[in-house]
């Protein structure tokens, strides 16, 4: 089976932010069937829906599999819980860690656990500019060039880590 090129969001905001997304970052590493081609550097900013949560460290990385989209999702989900993920219904709430698929190959997912390109892309500067530093030529399936993307997202208090 040929490798896709997979994109995948991480972000924290809880119990060492950015401990938390070096150690998912070698986690994934960890994989069977994964290797890492591409890590941006880490950015901070403030959190989506409630205010009343610490700032996130969030980062994209791009990693080589032939694992499926699926299997890829249920991998990432296991390293969440493995590094103290709780969900629960509330959207946007703080946690340790979140991990997303925000692209698989050219492939558009609507399933009810996936939806890739992932829903928020767009409108996240905490995702389009970690995406764009590490794939600046990047098309997007059904949303068009990443640079497209960045131009028409303000950065919304984003900021690069040193």
């Amino acid at each position: 089976m040929n490798k896709s090129v997979a994109y995948i969001g991480l972000g924290s905001n809880l119990t060492t932010p950015e401990a938390q997304i070096k150690a998912a970052r070698l986690a994934i590493n960890a994989l069977d069937n994964v290797q890492e081609s591409a890590f941006s550097s880490l950015y901070r900013s403030p959190p989506m829906g409630p205010q009343d949560q610490p700032d996130y460290v969030n980062a994209v990385m791009a990693v080589k599999t032939d694992l499926s989209p699926m299997a890829l999702l249920r991998c990432l989900q296991k390293i969440e819980l493995d590094q103290g993920r709780v969900r629960k219904d509330e959207r946007w709430g703080a946690r340790t860690l979140d991990l997303d698929i925000l692209l698989y190959g050219e492939h558009i997912i609507d399933q009810p656990d996936l939806i890739v390109p992932h829903y928020g892309l767009a409108e996240r500067a905490f995702v389009v500019y970690p995406l764009q530093e590490i794939a600046p030529a990047l098309q997007i399936p059904g949303k068009g060039a990443i640079a497209d993307l960045v131009s028409r997202c303000p950065l919304a208090g984003l900021e690069r880590l040193a």
